[in-house]
């Protein structure tokens, strides 16, 4: 059977990398090929069109839902991955054959994309349409029963699932690719940017001190001044987290509220 070409479509590389190795583990997969933004993907349609687009939400230039009316009828099949469950449902308007969230979870992502590869193989055929409708049909109903926009964190510590409410982390701090999730007297790996994670964050409950760190803001007991006028967090834990430069500004604004 002939390989078929997948094109990833998201803003942030270290996404498109983590897509990309993940897909070269498919042995079904002939081409990738990569786009950063929108006009960048739709570049990449027009030389070529792929037989499967995954495709990011929210980017610089425009919302993913954009390029699919750019491409009209002509889309190949679709997978969103996203971090915004809510946007899900629009994503089945938009004939999507699947959708995953991040942090990609493997094997939700090759059953996303055993989906996608019958989709792209029945294009033209007349039972394409009912297929297409009953996944649909059935994700809609898991999307329903986990509606809920407050999700807990899991991690694998020690072969085993842990779950960690939000309201009791301290903070997130970078973590080469990935984040570090502390908690009161441990910490644990968490598959995620820290840009990525910022984005499904709810602003008024977290803060985004450094470029390295956000912060719970029922987590800091005080703040403190450091030398050429920075600043210092203390959170309830005593740990001490450093506010960059850039987001100094924002932070002496809420003192100042």
């Amino acid at each position: 059977m002939t390989p078929l070409s997948v094109l990833v479509v998201d803003d942030e590389p270290l996404a498109r990398r983590r897509l990309i190795r993940l897909l070269n583990k498919l042995d079904w997969v002939g081409e990738i090929r990569e786009a950063g933004d929108i006009i960048q993907a739709k570049a990449r349609v027009d030389e070529r069109m792929p037989d499967i687009l995954l495709l990011d939400i929210q980017m610089p230039g425009g919302a993913g839902f954009e390029l699919l009316d750019r491409l009209g009828g002509a889309a190949p099949a679709i997978v969103f991955v996203t971090a915004f469950d809510h946007h899900a449902l629009r994503a089945f308007d938009a004939n999507a054959i699947d959708y995953v969230t991040k942090p990609i979870e493997p094997g939700r992502f090759a059953l996303a994309m055993t989906r996608a590869r019958s989709a792209a193989h029945a294009q033209g055929q007349a039972d394409r349409i009912v297929e297409l409708q009953e996944t649909l049909s059935s994700l809609k109903r898991d999307l329903d029963a986990n509606s809920d926009p407050v999700r807990d964190f899991w991690v694998k510590s020690g072969g085993h699932y842990v779950r960690i409410p939000p309201e009791t982390i301290l903070y997130f701090q970078a973590d080469r690719d990935y984040v570090r999730i502390h908690v009161p007297a441990s910490d644990y790996l968490y598959q995620e940017s820290l840009a990525s994670l910022e984005r499904r964050l709810s602003p008024g409950d977290f803060w985004r001190v450094h470029r390295s760190a956000i912060v719970r803001r029922g987590a800091i007991a005080r703040i403190k001044p450091a030398p050429f006028s920075s600043l210092v967090l203390v959170l309830t834990d005593g740990a001490e987290i450093r506010v960059g430069k850039t987001y100094s500004a924002a932070v002496r604004a809420a003192l100042m509220r």
